[in-house]
Order: structure tokens, then C-alpha cells, then sequence
């Protein structure tokens, strides 16, 4: 069974490649290529930037009459995406490079030509070098030279810095400890003062209501209870003694007539009525229906305060029987 894909071709035994005809193409034919920019640029037209690596559908040819150690130049044609107006640019096997021919102009062209040109001083200069055996030693001299001098500018500048700029954090943890002591004591006074003045304004308020209210005065704090005293019990004689005497120099034994006595008014009953109407038998030692009369009955004209003493009297005689 024969292949699908078939890699080998039958040439049969009577054919001739030259007999085959050649297609004629014209030197400066385009084709069709999908490429990406190759560098920054910015359209002449109206402005508009086309960035690196921006995907085009170009047209390539050959550059005529052109090229480079025998390496062929190429030519692209692309269009601005905002205006379609056309750009075009080749390639430069010379420096590995593209190069801008019209259209558009190459951003950070600047760039490229500093570096070119340190490439052109640095390639002269090794033709000298290589020519001219003193001016080898003049430029190492001059690198030699210029080198001292940029170090001792950069010591310069860092002894300048550390100069200017030293840091010690030791200090500056011990002024952040410091600081933060000094708040937190700031802080407690405030809270001191803050509680005293609370403390100050409802005294002055309790002060004022009581003031208006016409209230007595705030209890005082209870006292610690005392000890008792062991000699405590000696001191109670006297002072019951003490409190008798003051009882009878202000009011006066029973037995005695105080001078208090003449306030005292006795009521006149039924016996004084008849002592008065049969003064015989009122007397003294007289009998009254077989009864003596007794001692407390009051002679006329006698007065409430004898009385009083005789009534006192008479109780001392009885108790004391």
C-alpha cells in the first residue's frame, strides 16, 4: 500500500532540468512580513508614538546596490496605526542596528549617538596605543591619575556625610525612653489634678446643699474603739459617790428641808377641817375614837415646808426601825 504523504518524486529516465522554464521575478520584488518595531519612533504626521515590540504587517524588499561584507540590506514598510501614513526603515548589519529613513523620527536617538561615539574615542585610542608604545604609558598615567583623584573626592563625601549625618542609637533610644517617661508622668499628674478637682467640687457642692437644706454637719468618722482599761473598775466608787453629792447639793436629803420645799403646797383634807372646829381634840396625846392622834397632824399656823420635813422625817424614823 502507497504512502499518503508521499517525500520521494519519480523523475523519469528522459528528463531534463534544463528544458524546465525559469520564472522571471523582478530584483525589487515585496513580500508580505509580520514583524515588530524595532526601536521607539513618533509619526512626522500627526504625532502619534509607535512603541517597541508594536506588531505590524510590513512590506519587505532588497536594497539595491547596497550591502555590507556581502550581506544583503533590507527595507520595511509599515503605516502609522492612527494616520496610515507610510514609514520606512532598513537594517544596519554595520552596527547591528536598524536605521530610520522617513516617516518618523527614533526616540532616545541622543542615546545611541553618546554611545557611539564613546565606541569611536575608545576605538581611536587603541589605534594610537597600538602604534605608539610612550602614548601607551601617557594614558595609563592620566587612568592612574584620574582614578587618585575620584577616590579622594568620594572620601571626601563620605567623611562630609558622616560628618553631617551621625547617627547614634543609643541616644536616640534613650531620648525616645526619656520621652516616653516624661508623657506617662505628664500623664499621671493630669489624672492627679484631674481626681482633685472632682474630689474639690463635690465637697463644695455637699458643702452648699447642706448649707441650703439647713442640715447638720456630716457624722464624724467613727473612732477606733478603745481598749478597756484594767483599773477602769476602781474609778466607778467614786464617781457614784460624786454624782450623790452633786444629787444633794442641788435638791437635798429626804431628812432635810431643802430650800426648795416652800414650792410645795399640801392640800387641805376633811381631818384639818376638824382639827380647826375642836382644837382639843386635835392636842397632842389626845384620843380620837380610842386612836392617839398621830404625830403627823399639824399644829395651826404651821407651814408646807414643816410639813414636808415632818412627812420626810417620819419615813428616815421608819426605816431605820
Amino acid at each position: 500500500m502507497s504512502e499518503r504523504k508521499v517525500l520521494n518524486k519519480y523523475y523519469p529516465p528522459d528528463f531534463d532540468p534544463s528544458k524546465i522554464p525559469k520564472l522571471k521575478l523582478p530584483k525589487d520584488r515585496q513580500y508580505v512580513v509580520r514583524l515588530m518595531a524595532p526601536f521607539n519612533m513618533r509619526c512626522k504626521t500627526c504625532g502619534e508614538y509607535i512603541y517597541k515590540g508594536k506588531k505590524f504587517n510590513a512590506r519587505k524588499e532588497t536594497v539595491q546596490n547596497e550591502a555590507y561584507l556581502g550581506l544583503p540590506i533590507f527595507r520595511f514598510y509599515i503605516k502609522c496605526t492612527r494616520c496610515l501614513a507610510e514609514i520606512t526603515f532598513k537594517t544596519d548589519p554595520e552596527n547591528t542596528d536598524y536605521t530610520m529613513e522617513h516617516g518618523a523620527t527614533r526616540n532616545f536617538q541622543a542615546e545611541k549617538l553618546l554611545e557611539e561615539e564613546e565606541k569611536r574615542v575608545q576605538k581611536e585610542r587603541e589605534d594610537e596605543e597600538l602604534n605608539n608604545p610612550m602614548k601607551v604609558l601617557e594614558n595609563r598615567t592620566k587612568d592612574s591619575k584620574l582614578e587618585m583623584e575620584v577616590l579622594e573626592n568620594l572620601q571626601e563625601l563620605k567623611d562630609l556625610n558622616q560628618r553631617q549625618a551621625h547617627v547614634d542609637f543609643e541616644a536616640m533610644l534613650r531620648q525616645h525612653r526619656l520621652s516616653e517617661e516624661e508623657r506617662q508622668k505628664r500623664e499621671q499628674e493630669e489624672d492627679e489634678r484631674e481626681t482633685a478637682a472632682l474630689v474639690e467640687e463635690s465637697r463644695k457642692r455637699r458643702l452648699l446643699e447642706d448649707s441650703d437644706s439647713e442640715e447638720e454637719d456630716a457624722p464624724a468618722p467613727p473612732r477606733p474603739a478603745l481598749r478597756p482599761n484594767p483599773t477602769a473598775i476602781l474609778d466607778e466608787a467614786p464617781k457614784a459617790k460624786r454624782k450623790a453629792e452633786s444629787w444633794e447639793r442641788s435638791v437635798g436629803t429626804l431628812g432635810s428641808r431643802p430650800q426648795l420645799s416652800g414650792l410645795v403646797v399640801v392640800k387641805k383634807t376633811d381631818l384639818d377641817q376638824s382639827a380647826r372646829r375642836d382644837p382639843a381634840a386635835s392636842a397632842p396625846g389626845a384620843v380620837h375614837n380610842g386612836k392617839a392622834a398621830g404625830p403627823a397632824a399639824r399644829a395651826p399656823g404651821s407651814s408646807s415646808l414643816s410639813q414636808l420635813g415632818v412627812y420626810s422625817d417620819s419615813d428616815d424614823s421608819s426605816g431605820s426601825n
